[in-house]
């Protein structure tokens, strides 16, 4: 079964410089029905002004992902580090026992188009850290998908305490994926660019899909398109 999540039934905040798309409950947005989806607790699409960004806050106790799409974002926190993410790269900070960090658009011309992701951890209290690798999306594999983040650190991944696997969807039309579920897994499905078919139904820019009880997903590019595969135990 795929149950859509249509990307304009998001919860929807302009602050001016932050404008910004909660998938599920965050914040000053809570809907009971989309309180997160297994593990996988927050999507946030994020358009930040140049020169704007997210003062130094703590968290705890999750796994935090940051994936940029268009744009910079400056990185500090309270582990000693400091980068800045671009197109391409994935950014994964486990906020363990806690930590403290900030987020701001590295340009001061040019607006910064991101997502963030949490994951809750499969243990509470650990050892906070940081890791950030490069995935370009024009070195993508054609006709499936490419790991970024699981729990090993499988194929090159970033390593991610939980039980989950995102994977990356970049395809053109023409192209044709099929991936096999393994049993008792669910999986979440999120759209960023372009529009594909995902087992027949279409996926827009910024839909969602909850994807249970399949034996395998089908993606099919209408236009060039990049999704997001979230693989989740049950």
């Amino acid at each position: 079964m795929i149950a859509l999540r249509p990307g304009s039934q998001r919860g929807h905040f302009n602050h001016g410089w932050l404008d910004t798309f909660h998938s599920f409950s965050f914040g000053d947005y809570h809907d009971p029905a989309h309180m997160g989806f297994a593990t996988l607790r927050v999507i946030n699409e994020d358009r930040v002004a140049a020169a704007q960004g997210f003062p130094t806050h703590p968290h705890k106790d999750m796994e935090i992902i940051t994936y940029v799409l268009s744009g910079a974002l400056e990185h500090r926190d309270s582990l000693g580090t400091s980068s800045v993410i671009r197109p391409g790269e994935v950014q994964r900070m486990s906020a363990g026992r806690g930590v403290t960090h900030s987020e701001f658009n590295a340009s001061r011309t040019q607006q910064v188009h991101l997502l963030q992701i949490w994951i809750r951890p499969q243990e509470r209290g650990l050892e906070p850290s940081y890791e950030q690798k490069s995935f370009p999306a024009e070195a993508a594999p054609r006709n499936r998908l490419q790991l970024l983040a699981s729990p090993d650190g499988a194929e090159g991944s970033v390593t991610i305490h939980q039980d989950a696997r995102l994977l990356r969807a970049v395809v053109k039309p023409g192209d044709s994926i099929r991936h096999e579920l393994a049993p008792r897994r669910q999986v979440w499905v999120q759209a960023v660019r372009g529009e594909a078919r995902l087992n027949g139904q279409i996926l827009k820019a910024g839909d969602g899909a909850a994807v249970t009880d399949e034996r395998a997903l089908s993606i099919e590019p209408i236009t060039e398109a990049e999704l997001l595969v979230f693989d989740l135990k049950e």
